[in-house]
């Protein structure tokens, strides 16, 4: 129950922030008693219960926040209103007047909105419940031509003439597809939501999702309906208990959910119990607030994958924190980070001191006992979900951990790049857990795979572990198999796979050349990288387009280097002539070999991951030089 508990003082403690600024995009923390949902048309009514108008709402705009009961939060099928904001379905007496092709459920909803109003006697619920009583919610909107009819008089499913004209903003372009028995998509009008807006002299706030009052309103009366009170296994109280559990954690159509006890025939608790309740007991009020800031924090700073794994850190005191899932680019923020702007002489260790000075601000902030909880979600089926990670923290301990993680797994990533300004910039530090996961098994490996590897990287960040063998391996020989990637792709493995095998060694490598450092590995490293750019150099001043040998062959080398490098280096000699003999690369490669002792060089055994790092260093040492020789010949013309 510890997550649980640590969740409810969350919420508590962000409570000010209920209902707080929120668009398609963002999560609201909801109050208790609520779900969101995405909305397609909003109807504004007046004070005397009069259609005024009706708008189709924007992707931006459609998220809202209503009233809900436990069994209409989890619905997927069978009657279960929504006390106020419905679909079509509930809400209009018309519906099947107009063709709606399933049960019409307006009696359950007018009953439930009629109970609530005989609760509290607020003059909007009162101004709703008479105009969805009129009966011509689809008959109002048919005439102001939010919704379309045929010939017959009934609700079109997809466009027809004139309204296939894809330039038209219409309901068909927010309603989500279904594809029926002839395998065709429709666009059913019918599975609208609606959402209310009242005009009323001298009030400002005309948004009924968005009135408190009205929240508070729901929130005292639903309360008031529960009648069954139980142990609350989490305060250790009384409470009225919990018929059901939210879902919608992950997204508005997650329907998983963490605690669960609604089958009666299997065995999630018969067997042991008799009744659900013997397994554990929530309080009603407890799950709703648990879950609540669960949701809104999966969406406000979580990391969610593409096959439903979610991951998210958080302060219980709302405050705002870095993730385990971020890589130095996210922490930072483009804002403070260097472009690739050639007037910009910021180093990789300036970069270094500003990600090391971003976590030394969050630890000011956070202090040294507030506690920060590390938690893993995923679900097997579509309505289950398990907890895969969970870990409790001081703030220090937390980002104590995180600046170690970047700090062992330091390298210089050039990939990181932003959609707004079109600018690629560079950053330094540990890559992103699903970048590390491309780099070893591909952009285009199958998700779970990429799941697998994020939640087995997890442990290497919060508790410390070891990065798994295999991970690094496979990254290594990704990397040394150039030829296969796009050269995009492959700078980017390149790097991520120094960073790992920096990581794993647990040895001192710099970033930057080093020229004292004489391993073989590393030395044969730098062979290949100047052997690369000689013959890319050559290549470029004849204007051919083409893989080097040294690229071509870099796989092989990495199982073979001795045998190889023979290869390689009796490859130069044209491209040295074309060169001028190439004086330069040449005094590179003769400095390189008087450091290999006989034995280390004459050996043919395959290299480690070391090779790449001083593949890397060397290569990004020659770009430096170049840079530096062609900005001198320029100062002097």
């Amino acid at each position: 129950m510890s997550w649980i508990q640590k969740l409810h003082e969350t919420y508590n403690n962000c409570e000010g922030m209920i209902g707080s600024g929120y668009d398609d995009n963002e999560i609201p923390l909801l109050p208790i008693c609520h779900t969101t949902q995405k909305a397609q048309i909003e109807i504004t009514i007046d004070e005397v219960s009069a259609f005024v108008k009706a708008r189709l709402l924007k992707k931006e705009e459609a998220r809202t926040i209503i009233p809900c009961t436990e069994s209409s939060a989890g619905r997927t099928s069978g009657e279960s209103p929504h006390p106020l904001c419905d679909k079509l379905q509930y809400v209009a007496a018309d519906y099947n007047s107009y063709g709606g092709n399933r049960d019409s459920y307006f009696e359950s909803y007018i009953k439930q909105l009629s109970e609530w109003l005989k609760f509290c006697k607020n003059q909007k619920l009162e101004i709703i419940y008479n105009y969805v009583k009129n009966g011509t919610v689809v008959h109002d909107l048919v005439k102001h031509k939010i919704l379309f009819t045929g010939n017959n008089n009934k609700l079109l499913k997809q466009r027809e003439g004139k309204k296939k004209n894809k330039e038209l903003f219409d309901i068909f372009d927010l309603l989500p597809g279904r594809i029926n028995k002839k395998g065709e998509i429709e666009n059913w009008q019918a599975d609208a939501f609606v959402r209310w807006s009242i005009e009323i002299p001298d009030q400002s706030q005309s948004d009924v999702f968005n009135d408190k009052e009205l929240w508070n309103n729901w929130i005292q009366y639903y309360t008031q309906t529960k009648q069954i009170k139980s142990l609350c296994f989490v305060t250790g109280e009384k409470m009225f208990s919990a018929d059901q559990h939210p879902s919608k954690l992950r997204s508005d159509g997650d329907k998983a959910k963490i605690i669960s006890s609604n089958d009666l025939s299997g065995f999630t608790f018969r067997g042991r119990f008799t009744e659900a309740d013997q397994a554990t007991s929530v309080g009603f009020e407890v799950t709703q607030k648990v879950h609540s800031a669960l949701r809104w924090l999966i969406g406000r700073q979580g990391y969610k994958g593409k096959d439903g794994q979610a991951i998210v850190a958080w302060a219980t005191s709302g405050k705002t924190i870095p993730q385990p899932t971020d890589d130095p680019l996210t922490i930072l923020g483009f804002d403070e980070l260097s472009s690739d702007d050639k007037n910009n002489g910021t180093t990789a260790q300036d970069l270094a001191i500003k990600l090391k000075k971003k976590i030394a601000g969050y630890s000011k902030e956070l202090g040294d006992t507030t506690g920060v909880v590390v938690m893993g979600l995923d679900s097997a089926t579509p309505g289950r979900m398990s907890i895969t990670f969970y870990k409790e923290l001081t703030g220090s301990d937390f980002l104590d951990r995180l600046e170690k993680w970047h700090e062992t797994s330091s390298w210089i990533h050039r990939y990181g790049y932003d959609k707004e300004t079109k600018r690629h910039f560079t950053f330094v530090g540990a890559p992103a857990p699903i970048d590390i996961a491309e780099a070893a098994y591909g952009s285009k490996s199958n998700d779970k795979i990429k799941k697998a590897t994020v939640a087995r990287l997890l442990p290497c960040i919060i508790d410390e572990k070891p990065i798994p063998r295999d991970i690094v391996e496979s990254a290594v020989r990704r990397a040394s198999n150039r030829i296969v990637l796009e050269e995009w792709e492959w700078n980017k493995t390149l790097s991520i796979a120094c960073s790992l095998y920096k990581n794993y060694s647990k040895e001192e490598f710099k970033m930057a050349l080093d020229e004292n450092r004489n391993t073989r590995d590393y030395l044969y490293g730098r062979l290949l990288a100047i052997a690369d750019r000689l013959e890319g150099h050559a290549l470029y001043k004849a204007k051919e387009k083409r893989d080097t040998n040294a690229a071509r062959f870099m796989q092989l080398f990495a199982e073979h280097p001795f045998k190889t490098w023979k290869q390689i280096e009796l490859a130069l000699t044209p491209y040295k002539a074309r060169l001028g003999g190439a004086h330069f690369y040449i005094k590179l490669i003769d400095g390189v070999m008087c450091k290999f002792s006989p034995e280390d060089f004459n050996s043919d055994k395959a290299l480690t991951g070391e090779f790449l790092l001083g593949y890397h260093c060397q290569r990004a040492d020659l770009w430096k030089e170049e840079t530096e020789e062609a900005e001198d010949n320029s100062n002097e013309v």
